[in-house]
């Protein structure tokens, strides 16, 4: 088994089901007491959000380079960042590690390919709707059609995720919001939706829509047992 390693802590809430569903998969693929191999490096994320929100991401870039040679001198042999946002700087932090970083868009994207969609939404962060880091990645990488949301709907879904999510609150009014704005997608062609933040999932699950769902955190999980049983 490989040594996974995480950079966590965007939010703790959203990393602490990184940990349990990469051991209940580890456990689920090879039974009775087994889990994952992993190191886990945790940042502050008052520190991370107050960076993204003054668009310092040269400073984000380093703190994340920083974390990752953390645990390549642990011996992780590959990284996963545990945040879809923090995918911007991904590419910094490869170019200056040896090991090999899982991206989550490409995850993320396997998934959507194998179940034959072509046009999905995105929800996430501003940064991840409305950049091209993430977005771009899944059109010109994967091929597919990416809708996001209005612009009043963007910052909605941002304020949500800032103020609520990453605070572990979640309000049944805020998930109705969310839905509506999926509804919205889905009429717009969307044939499912990217929870392309990894607090989303805290607030919308699968049994609350009939739209398919791609569960970022799940996924990208998954995606780092596979790897690390391979």
């Amino acid at each position: 088994m490989k040594t996974i390693g995480l950079i966590g802590g965007m939010s703790w809430e959203s990393t602490l089901e990184y940990y349990r569903i990469i051991n209940e998969t580890v456990k689920e693929k090879l039974g009775k007491n087994h889990s994952a191999k992993c190191l886990l490096y945790s940042v502050d994320f008052a520190e991370v959000g107050k960076l993204q929100h003054e668009g310092k991401w040269n400073e984000l870039a380093q703190l994340m380079v920083n974390a990752a040679q953390r645990l390549e001198k642990g011996d992780a042999d590959f990284i996963i960042i545990c945040a879809n946002t923090m995918h911007k700087v991904a590419e910094d932090v490869q170019n200056n590690v040896n090991i090999p970083i899982l991206h989550i868009v490409d995850a993320v994207a396997e998934k959507i390919l194998a179940k034959g969609l072509a046009k999905v939404g995105l929800l996430g962060t501003k940064f991840t709707m409305e950049e091209d880091f993430y977005r771009g990645r899944l059109v010109e990488k994967h091929g597919l059609d990416v809708i996001i949301p209005s612009e009043a709907d963007r910052q909605t879904i941002h304020r949500i995720i800032y103020e609520e999510l990453c605070l572990g609150i979640v309000k049944d009014k805020s998930r109705e919001a969310y839905l509506r704005i999926m509804d919205g997608l889905h009429k717009q062609g969307a044939e499912g939706i990217i929870e392309g933040c990894t607090e989303i999932v805290m607030l919308v699950r699968h049994e609350h829509t009939a739209i398919p769902l791609f569960d970022t955190t799940a996924i990208h999980a998954q995606e780092a047992v596979s790897v690390a049983l391979a």
